[in-house]
């Protein structure tokens, strides 16, 4: 059985939220500003468990972070618990591509009271507030960043991105509207997440097995690792520094993400 207080725990919620949605909101929001997205595992050559149990004891028991199959299947589970209807949903990430990208990210579907919303708690780069789906549909992020939900004749439905926010996962931004990622209501299994896991997390054309990333949400703003690379805006103000010292790394690691590594376990990312 899923212990709904201690995700709100790790979360800093003392309370449930309300099955609407605002609730909804409000949960996918302090999820992100208090649980990391990272790929640390993946760089040293651990598997990646997307099941409820595996994910719990990582994310919640062990307060590690973890990327979007893992974020995502935390929070449906937490959804399910509060009483809120919700499956999950896969999409192509279109930042940084030329052609069609594979199902590489997971989201979820929530229905309240007969109509659909998109929630996502385990994006990378700046994140989308709850959004309905509907054709058309705007809404800022805390971070001074816009997304727009519009239909797609090849993809179905395409979430795109402008404004302020830049990317922590070294895939850069543009001016003007930029394909986020797409996705269709088709339904989605636990053998299509499993497999889209495996690609993701041993691919050698997926930029998990490329870069070692971390990065976490802040109220008006986000911070990230990329590899050396450390960037963090909040606000109007923007810092850009480069790790050269692997003691810096694993310090900025443990107070900005929560994430303690040993000094072997830096030296197994390889990046000094």
């Amino acid at each position: 059985m899923f212990d709904l207080d201690a995700y709100l725990a790790r979360i800093g919620l003392p309370a449930r939220v309300t099955p609407d949605a605002e609730g909804l909101g409000r949960l996918q929001r302090e999820h992100r500003l208090s649980i990391p997205f990272e790929n640390l595992d993946v760089r040293l050559g651990r598997g990646i468990a997307i099941d409820s149990a595996g994910v719990f004891a990582k994310l919640v028991t062990a307060r590690r972070g973890g990327y979007c199959f893992e974020h995502n299947r935390l929070f449906m589970d937490a959804l399910a618990a509060l009483g809120f209807q919700v499956r999950p949903l896969l999409a192509r990430v279109w930042l940084g591509v030329a052609d069609t990208p594979p199902l590489t990210h997971t989201l979820s579907l929530v229905t309240i009271d007969g109509r659909d919303w998109i929630a996502d708690a385990g994006f990378g780069g700046s994140y989308a507030p709850v959004m309905a789906l509907a054709d058309g549909w705007e809404a800022e992020a805390p971070d001074g960043a816009w997304f727009r939900l519009e239909r797609h004749a090849d993809h179905g439905w395409m979430l795109s991105r402008k404004g302020e926010a830049g990317s922590t996962d070294g895939r850069g931004t543009g001016e003007g509207w930029q394909p986020q990622y797409s996705f269709t209501e088709a339904p989605v299994f636990d053998a299509d997440l499993a497999l889209a896991n495996h690609w993701t997390s041993t691919a050698p054309q997926s930029r998990f097995t490329q870069l070692t990333l971390a990065s976490i949400v802040l109220p008006h703003g986000l911070a990230g690792l990329t590899d050396r690379r450390y960037h963090r805006r909040a606000g109007d103000n923007d810092t850009v520094a480069e790790i050269t010292d692997p003691r810096v790394y694993r310090m900025r690691m443990s107070l900005m993400f929560g994430i303690d590594l040993t000094t072997d376990e830096v030296a197994s990312l390889g990046l000094f």
